[in-house]
């Protein structure tokens, strides 16, 4: 692992700054509008229409746990590839696509964040500022998936 070049997209959620692997990343959105769907679980903010596929989205704010925030000009919904379920997740701004040595990326330190830390693969420490890895994957459980894929047929009844 050491001396690999990692690519990154990096996002915000409030002050802190997110990143996972390029990879992992199909497209990046402007927001648009979100279809709500009942019972659902309230991370889950809706599902929109891409294209002609119903995408469920989940508010990465409100599955961190973290204060509500109006939508704005800089909000993004990220396209992603999660244990096989194309999934949105909103975002509050996009920042950019990196490359680092993941040498840089320490192990998450207990509670750094108010972030679970299962989700978290490691921290970038660059000059000015750190970034939190997540790992996409672990984002959801296998119930939270399951209900991403229910809520999506859903809506399309």
């Amino acid at each position: 692992m050491d001396g690999q070049i990692l690519q990154l997209v990096t996002f915000k959620l409030g002050n802190e700054e997110y990143a996972t692997e390029i990879l992992k990343v199909q497209e990046i959105n402007r927001m648009v509008e979100i279809t709500s769907v009942p019972n659902s679980a309230s991370y889950l903010e809706g599902v929109i229409n891409l294209r002609g596929k119903v995408i469920p989205v989940v508010n990465l704010r409100k599955k961190f746990g973290l204060a509500a925030k109006e939508n704005d000009d800089q909000s993004r919904i990220m396209i992603l590839d999660i244990q096989g379920i194309t999934t949105g997740l909103v975002v509050d701004g996009v920042s950019e696509v990196l490359r680092i040595s993941s040498a840089t990326v320490e192990p998450p330190p207990p509670m750094a964040t108010n972030v679970s830390t299962e989700f978290i693969n490691g921290i970038a420490k660059l000059e000015n500022r750190l970034i939190i890895l997540l790992d996409i994957d672990k984002l959801l459980g296998k119930n939270e998936s399951r209900e991403l894929v229910a809520a999506a047929s859903t809506a399309i009844k």
